[in-house]
């Protein structure tokens, strides 16, 4: 069995280049925040059907996150994955939704194909990509830059920065948006009902409070 000591400073070297990368790729992300994003807002304050989501991989995932992220704060959302879409789930789409894309070269095959028929759908689409000349570029009405210099990988190649830059941007649009709505923590505790948070909204004094008269039972 391998006994070989464990380099300590080594491991939290590694760990901290990660996260000191991936903070930096964030922060840039701030001169991202231009008449693109403005837009974005515009159509989301709007908003009269649902926001769709879609990705594929690591962005599937993100856009996962911010789909429940958006309906939390009465942005009524929901993820579909492109290569169901396309399997019935088109039938989610409706006149008034607005489709939100993630992929961060926009040339992902499953995304490439259902541009077109989304198209058809007379949909407003909104990306999330870091190649502004992309075909996902190009179709889309509102393409929100994510462009970063480097992944969190030593080898530059493993979604991370580019992944954690989207999340963060998909936050800022969604808060952003549920603050020129007047979302205020009193709406946040009727949609969150359960769990901590839950009981930290809305537990009241008189929820822990005994009625009738207190009995000695000295």
């Amino acid at each position: 069995m391998d006994r070989k000591k464990i380099d300590t400073k080594k491991i939290l070297n590694y760990a901290s280049e990660v996260i000191k990368t991936e903070s930096e790729q964030v922060l840039r992300q701030i001169k991202n925040l231009d008449s693109n994003f403005v837009a974005a807002v515009q159509l989301l304050k709007n908003l009269s059907g649902k926001l769709i989501v879609l990705g594929v991989g690591k962005s599937g995932l993100v856009g996962r996150k911010l789909a429940a992220t958006f309906s939390s704060i009465n942005i009524p959302s929901m993820y579909l994955h492109p290569v169901e879409l396309v399997h019935g789930d088109l039938g989610a789409i409706k006149s008034g939704d607005i489709v939100l894309i993630l992929s961060y070269s926009g040339e992902t095959e499953e995304i490439k194909n259902i541009l077109p028929i989304l198209k058809n759908f007379c949909v407003k689409i909104i990306s999330f990509t870091g190649k502004k000349k992309s075909k996902l570029a190009k179709f889309s009405d509102v393409v929100i830059n994510t462009e970063i210099t480097k992944e969190a990988c030593p080898y530059n190649i493993v979604p991370s920065s580019s992944t954690t830059a989207m999340l963060a941007m998909g936050d800022a649009l969604g808060i952003t948006v549920a603050r020129l709505r007047g979302f205020k923590k009193e709406d946040f505790a009727k949609l969150h009902p359960s769990g901590r948070l839950g009981k930290i909204l809305n537990l009241r004094v008189k929820d822990l409070m005994r009625k009738g008269r207190y009995k000695s039972v000295v």
